[in-house]
């Protein structure tokens, strides 16, 4: 909210109406990752966003990291799902089968961030992309996983961002292989605003085209890429219906907008895939950065989270 105490958002933010639902559709509740395509289109769409950016070297980096992390699928052993009792457990009890509490940083996670490193070591990165890798191949194994440990439970450290988003490609990576492998018939609704697979944040919402879902909203996982289905008009954060207004930048695209709540200050931005298909939560979350810092200045709190987003 801004300083004065008033609802209307200044600066370049316009806020919108209320949205048409739009025609009646069934989705699924829930949607799991295809791990062969989640990245390989990310790194795609962070390539296609970079071209004169302003954020342009960092938009690079970012399409050469998510490159990787599809470039090692093939050579990665497969990753090993909870037990059937506690998966059945998950279920009785409306909790992710996959939380990111529960999950254990085994050989498996070693092997995919050491995989990950291995990939990057060949890019052609910049210096200081260079260095932050090498810190993270000197700190070993048992830091390594300290420091994916570190992106999960969002506790990174302000002097070692960049060695942390190196962990969290790692992270991504393992869990959205975990989430491909489960039943998407047994998820149940944990929160709005929390993944039914790994109980991770989103990203950010968005009203999708598909075919039998067209105009519904789905939200989709910062950490395994999991999409969940939520009624569009409603805060992911505190669940209101009310006091909900859509903005964007001004003489900005309006495809990526930033969805208040003035019951709880929050925002969470929704893109509108289906005007622009081509729009990719990940990327265009990092590419519409313009659009958080000026919410953030008239008051609004995020309440998404984007591992790529480290320190802004």
């Amino acid at each position: 909210m801004p300083r004065d105490g008033s609802r209307r958002p200044a600066g370049d933010a316009v806020p919108l109406a209320p949205m048409d639902i739009g025609e009646v559709a069934n989705p699924p509740f829930a949607v799991l990752p295809d791990p062969g395509r989640v990245f390989l289109v990310r790194s795609e769409r962070f390539a296609a966003l970079a071209p004169g950016h302003q954020l342009e070297p960092y938009l690079h980096l970012l399409s050469q990291i998510t490159r990787a992390q599809h470039d090692i699928l093939g050579e990665l052993p497969e990753p090993v799902l909870p037990s059937p009792e506690r998966l059945a457990l998950a279920r009785d009890n409306t909790m992710p089968p996959i939380s990111t509490g529960q999950i254990a940083l085994d050989e498996t996670a070693d092997r995919t961030f050491d995989a990950l490193l291995k990939a990057l070591a060949a890019a052609d990165l910049a210096e200081t992309s260079r260095t932050a890798l090498e810190v993270v191949e000197k700190a070993g194994p048992d830091g390594r996983r300290n420091m994916m440990q570190a992106v999960i439970l969002d506790e990174i450290p302000g002097d070692a961002i960049a060695e942390h988003v190196l962990a969290a490609a790692a992270v991504q990576v393992l869990f959205t292989r975990l989430a491909a492998r489960l039943d998407v018939e047994s998820l149940k609704r944990v929160a709005d605003g929390a993944c039914p697979s790994c109980r991770g944040a989103p990203v950010a919402s968005a009203v999708v085209g598909w075919e039998g879902a067209h105009g519904t909203r789905f939200c989709t996982c910062s950490i395994c890429a999991t999409q969940w289905n939520v009624v569009r008009i409603k805060c992911l954060v505190c669940s209101s219906e009310k006091g909900i207004a859509y903005h964007s930048l001004e003489g900005g695209q309006e495809t990526v907008m930033g969805e208040t709540c003035e019951a709880c200050d929050s925002y969470v931005k929704m893109l509108h895939q289906h005007k622009d298909p081509s729009l990719e939560p990940i990327a265009d979350d990092v590419a519409s950065l313009a659009l958080d810092l000026t919410l953030t200045k008239e008051g609004w709190t995020r309440a998404s989270v984007n591992p790529f987003l480290m320190g802004y």
